[in-house]
């Protein structure tokens, strides 16, 4: 019987950023606007609107369906070396996303995880101890990447 090979660790994210916000609607745009600049400070300005699209959806997701008083949401954008990786955790795990199908075009809501599914290579949700994380991410050409300071 062969030993079995270790996995390797994952590298390192090349930029990281992890903020906490308080549930309330004015987090939304302050959140919005840091991922547009940090993306495009990080060498994906192409990315930077789709970005901070995606985190407007999934923070307004948390504040209306995740949120609880007294509990923050916190936002952690990861660029890699292939992915650029936006993550939304909210406190209730028992409220999971789902995107509602198309059906009047006259109705105004519902529609966000639908957005964030077009703009994103891919999304999802992970369960944590405590909540839930929702997860949006890029797939990146290997030469796009800039590790910039």
């Amino acid at each position: 019987m062969t030993e079995p090979v270790p996995l390797s660790p994952p590298a390192p994210p090349l930029r990281e950023d992890l903020l906490d916000y308080t549930p309330t609607q004015r987090s939304v745009p302050l959140a919005r606007r840091r991922a547009a600049r940090l993306v495009s400070e990080w060498g994906q300005s192409g990315l930077a609107g789709d970005a901070a699209l995606v985190v407007s959806e999934l923070m307004t997701n948390a504040l209306l369906h995740g949120s609880l008083q007294g509990r923050l949401i916190r936002v952690h954008l990861t660029l890699g070396h292939r992915t650029l990786r936006i993550e939304v955790s909210d406190p209730r795990g028992e409220r999971l996303p789902r995107p509602r199908p198309l059906s009047e075009a006259g109705e105004q809501f519902g529609r966000g995880l639908l957005l964030v599914g077009a703009l994103a290579t891919r999304w999802g949700w992970e369960p944590r101890s405590v909540g839930k994380t929702v997860f949006a991410e890029w797939d990146l050409p290997t030469t796009s990447v800039v590790a910039s300071t």
